[in-house]
């Protein structure tokens, strides 16, 4: 390294934590092409037999490591497996190819053209674009003999760096030789801070300026700060480490429940999406479920389903937790999830649309149906008054309607905060309902406008930024003053270091994906109450999230 000045290079810090070692990089993506020959017609077909053993190269390879994974990097990695075998996709190309254009440049201009439809839909089918072009650069540099494009191989522990990952790169990670991910793209949200998450290993996106540190470089990683450190004295940094896998035995060690240090005990609950994801909740540390996310169960049912086929899922998420909290979200469809059986009309601005309750308007019956189903999963299990909440309510007359709806079939009644209206008027909505849920991604995002699956506005969608936690301290207030719970189910529960400034802030539970929840409760276990109020109540002077991020570190 030529640069011996020690200089940092922030980013968003996503998942916790300490690591120093030398700099990789990830390697770069393919050349694409830009033209060239037409392919004359007497070729054409052995050139759409190439594109095809190409496609089914990348394809067998993604399987491959996919059957060797486990949990959400086997999800992903499938997933990405069956995009390469996408027959819209492989028709496209083969068109683009009987038409005299050659495979590689057939395989970017048909990916174009997917990528262009996806970033029109927005949300996570945007997200969906960056699986797609890592599949078009796998097999560019398949058809073409380039380097496979991914994660080198380390043979010692290393800093991956990388312009941005794709969901295929991340699920591949070996945590034993990857002990942290930076990258300058990405957000809180992005498949890299996901699977990061699940491996336990700090990670930072939206780094800029990352192109200034060269392979072979050491560095040391702050993941709860967001913060590159280069120059650093390698032993305070190893210092810094060592902290940080005592902390990271504790959370290996960790049984539960969640008391702080003074005995006050923090409920941690668990987000799951179906019976079999609630089934492994109950097997861990979770004392319930804080958030069943009811349409990802619907992602793909080309037909509504009836009631009783709904029951069926909803008793199987209800008798998880025999006598313990499960809280059902209703539909929260549309923007970044449509579901094939809903009215989706065609929007310039899904995300401020017809989405989560709002599709009782346009489906009409809709709601009633599945808390007809609800109801009816609740009788069958055994469980009085179960909870459910709706999604994108802005306004107290919707919150008045629902929970006249929920109350009519004995069910408990509440809404999530994700509109700043709701928290803005936390007041009069709480006096309609009897709990409210925090759901952090969506207000951050409404608050700050600011869309959270964009990587260049991640600094703009971070829960520190000090207009959403006033918001947060303003509904925990209402739910103070009427007595009623106040939770957390955003990703923003399972950051431990903002989890006690939730606490501080009077929020009554927390829930998260299950492998967060030991992280949670170690850091609630080093704090008391107290401190984590007088840091939540500094922490609402800042006037940035950085500035409040490094205050409760200091703090806490």
């Amino acid at each position: 390294m030529t640069e011996t000045t020690t200089f940092t290079i922030q980013g968003t810090g996503v998942v916790p934590g300490f690591a120093y070692a030398p700099v990789i990089w990830a390697t770069p993506r393919p050349t694409l092409p830009t033209g060239g020959q037409p392919v004359p017609e007497d070729r054409r077909e052995s050139e759409v037999a190439r594109f095809n053993a190409a496609a089914a190269a990348v394809a067998d390879r993604l399987a491959e490591r996919a059957s060797a994974a486990t949990g959400v990097a086997a999800e992903v990695l499938g997933a990405t497996s069956s995009l390469a075998r996408d027959r819209g996709w492989a028709r496209a190309v083969a068109k683009l190819v009987k038409g005299g254009t050659s495979a590689e440049a057939a395989t970017v201009t048909a990916t174009d053209q997917f990528v262009e439809m996806f970033q029109k839909v927005g949300g996570l089918m945007a997200e969906r674009a960056t699986d797609l072009r890592d599949i078009r650069d796998r097999v560019v540099a398949e058809l073409s003999g380039q380097p496979e494009p991914g994660i080198p191989h380390s043979e010692t522990p290393a800093v991956l760096c990388a312009e941005d990952l794709a969901p295929a790169d991340t699920a591949g990670l070996d945590p034993e030789t990857i002990v942290a991910l930076v990258t300058r793209l990405g957000g809180p949200t992005s498949h890299t801070a996901i699977i990061s998450r699940q491996l336990g290993i700090p990670c930072i996106v939206a780094a800029e300026g990352l192109d200034r540190l060269e392979e072979g470089t050491e560095v040391l990683v702050d993941g709860t700060r967001g913060l590159v450190e280069v120059g650093m004295d390698p032993e305070v940094a190893h210092e810094r480490v060592a902290e940080d896998a005592e902390r990271r035995e504790a959370v290996r060690v960790w049984t539960g429940p969640a008391r702080t240090a003074d005995g006050v005990h923090v409920q941690l609950l668990a987000n799951v999406q179906d019976g079999a994801s609630a089934r492994k909740a109950a097997e861990t540390q979770a004392e319930g479920i804080g958030l069943y996310r009811t349409e990802l169960s619907f992602l793909s049912a080309q037909n509504e389903p009836s009631v009783e086929e709904q029951a069926d899922l909803y008793a199987e998420v209800l008798g998880a937790f025999p006598g313990g909290k499960v809280v059902v979200r209703t539909l929260d469809a549309g923007s970044d999830k449509p579901v094939p059986f809903a009215n989706h009309q065609k929007e310039e601005n899904p995300a401020l649309g017809v989405r989560g309750m709002r599709l009782d308007r346009t489906n009409k019956g809709l709601l009633a149906r599945q808390l007809d189903a609800l109801a009816e999963a609740a009788r069958r299990v055994g469980v009085e008054s179960p909870w459910v909440m709706a999604p994108m309510v802005s306004t107290v007359d919707e919150a008045r309607a629902f929970a006249a709806l929920a109350r009519e079939r004995g069910i408990s009644p509440g809404i999530m905060v994700e509109v700043p209206s709701v928290a803005i008027l936390a007041d009069a909505f709480v006096a309609e309902v009897d709990f409210f849920s925090i759901g952090t991604n969506d207000l951050t995002q409404y608050t700050l406008a600011a869309d959270r699956m964009s990587s260049p506005l991640a600094s703009l969608t971070d829960p520190w930024q000090p207009a959403v936690l006033h918001l947060i301290a303003m509904t925990a207030e209402a739910g103070q003053k009427a007595g009623k719970p106040v939770g957390v189910c955003g990703e923003a529960a399972a950051d431990p270091l903002l989890a006690c400034i939730l606490i501080g802030l009077g929020v009554t539970s927390l829930s998260m994906a299950t492998n967060a929840i030991p992280a949670v409760g170690v850091q609630l276990a080093s704090v008391t109450l107290e401190q984590c109020r007088d840091a939540a109540r500094d922490v609402l002077g800042a006037a940035t999230a950085l500035d409040a991020k490094e205050l409760a570190a200091e703090l806490l």
